[in-house]
């Protein structure tokens, strides 16, 4: 049998390897990187803090799943809330229950308005007057569109219904455990469900699943092109080397997929496909416990940044003893002017912002702890292509290649979602390629190719 390529060894890629080759398939990993683990790393500071690279929320269902959960850390609490007008609401029940927002919102359930947007989506399910002022200022700072021309599939990203809400913040209470609320929406949550974190950081999380396939991968093996005969995969080319394949597993963000295609035009509408690009700014000061909770959402648009997150209070291991590290995060398009500043004028932007909602934290203030910058960090849902993506979240069209992960699926899908969407994604793959006729001749040079020159795999 020809091999399954996968591109791509972060949790999306690892998994769909390691179903595979249980399944007894042939299967190659193709990294364009000198590790694995994709996004899921961090490292730690000279000062003792410690950094992940993105928002990383790991359930103990996922770390037994991927065989950390030995190493994993209980988180305690976790908890968001949201700065209005001067004042802190936790969310959701702390805004839902103002009688500010409330008696709109249960107005709005009894008017017939039509959801085509997701303004229209928020006003729906918050009313209008916290719709006005959080839900549509918030999501246009992340998505950077205008919440009209956004889809209402938007909603989806957003947690639990209330009583469900309701039941597993009492269930958090009670166990002392940040139990998962909204964070998974293939699984159901539970009190049994709840937040860990892996002991040495994110890059630890996935070295059991990284051991198994390791002989699998080939590190610095960007795949060039994806290789298409009549609307089915045929081979993809690595390095100048034509390699058949029975079908690809691709990881690489939807507006990139039509790039590497040769031979068809069949996903070329989806380079219009849009992600919003981040950046993720440090700050450490003395003292902890600064924000009203782990996460703060500000939806003051005179602010560089929409969302404030005070890690160690839920994981106090990440910052040494007496300190703390707040991440800003601040939306942004490629090669505007904060996507360009330099990383000591953000530090000082972001200080300059969170100094007029906590005047105190100016001389709390100790030093900037670096700035992450990231072109594809969320997809954005335009109404103008809501149609392609809901049919590509079905079929990229051609046969034989499969797209999955974050930024494959183009999808608001957090880890946990991203492992079990993967899973899903395998049978259909290996459903696919065992209808498939065998080319036998070819199997001694397809394992030929499957061994890695030595040196090729690095540890994660």
């Amino acid at each position: 049998m020809k091999p399954i390529a996968v591109l791509g060894a972060g949790i999306a890629g690892l998994t769909a390897a390691l179903d595979l080759n249980r399944r007894g398939l042939p299967t190659i990993v193709f990294e364009a990187g000198k590790a694995v683990g994709g996004m899921a790393s961090s490292f730690k500071d000279a000062e003792g803090f410690s950094y992940d690279f993105g928002a990383h929320f790991v359930s103990n269902r996922l770390a037994a799943a991927l065989g950390s959960a030995d190493i994993c850390r209980t988180v305690k609490h976790y908890g968001e809330a949201v700065h209005l007008n001067g004042r802190s609401y936790s969310y959701p029940f702390g805004l839902m229950l103002s009688p500010r927002f409330a008696p709109a919102a249960i107005a709005e359930r009894y008017r017939d308005r039509p959801v085509v947007s997701a303004a229209d989506w928020f006003r729906k399910k918050y009313g209008e007057v916290l719709a006005e002022e959080v839900a549509i200022p918030l999501t246009e700072a992340w998505s950077g569109a205008p919440a009209e021309e956004l889809s209402p599939s938007v909603g989806r990203k957003f947690g639990p219904r209330i009583l469900k809400s309701l039941y597993l913040n009492a269930a958090a209470k009670v166990t002392r455990r940040a139990v998962c609320n909204g964070y998974s929406h293939e699984m159901p949550e539970s009190a049994d469900v709840w937040h860990v974190y892996p002991e040495g950081g994110m890059g630890k999380l996935l070295e059991p699943v990284a051991n198994e396939v390791r002989h699998l991968i080939r590190l610095e093996s960007p795949v060039e092109k994806i290789l298409v005969e009549d609307e089915r995969v045929k081979g993809v080319r690595v390095q100048g080397e034509t390699i058949e394949v029975s079908a690809v597993v691709s990881t690489a963000p939807v507006h990139i997929l039509p790039k590497l295609l040769s031979g068809t035009r069949a996903l070329d509408h989806m380079a219009a496909f849009r992600y919003r690009p981040m950046i993720f700014v440090n700050l450490r000061f003395s003292g902890r416990g600064h924000l009203p909770d782990t996460m703060l959402w500000v939806p003051d648009r005179s602010l560089p940044f929409f969302r404030m997150t005070e890690t160690p209070i839920s994981m106090p291991w990440l910052a040494p003893e007496g300190k703390t590290l707040i991440t800003f995060d601040i939306g942004c398009e490629v090669g505007d002017q904060h996507w360009t500043m330099s990383d000591d004028k953000l530090a000082e932007l972001c200080l300059d912002g969170i100094a007029t909602l906590y005047p105190q934290l100016r001389r709390k203030f100790l030093s900037a702890g670096g700035v992450i910058r990231t072109p594809v960090s969320y997809p954005v849902y335009l109404t103008q292509y809501e149609e392609q993506r809901q049919r590509f979240a079905e079929t990229t069209g051609v046969a034989g290649l499969y797209s999955i992960g974050r930024n494959g699926e183009f999808a608001h899908s957090l880890m946990e979602d991203v492992y079990w969407r993967t899973l899903r994604r395998m049978e259909d793959v290996a459903a696919y390629v065992g209808q498939m006729p065998q080319d036998l001749p070819f199997a001694d040079e397809i394992a030929r190719r499957m061994r890695p020159a030595a040196g090729q795999v690095a540890a994660a």
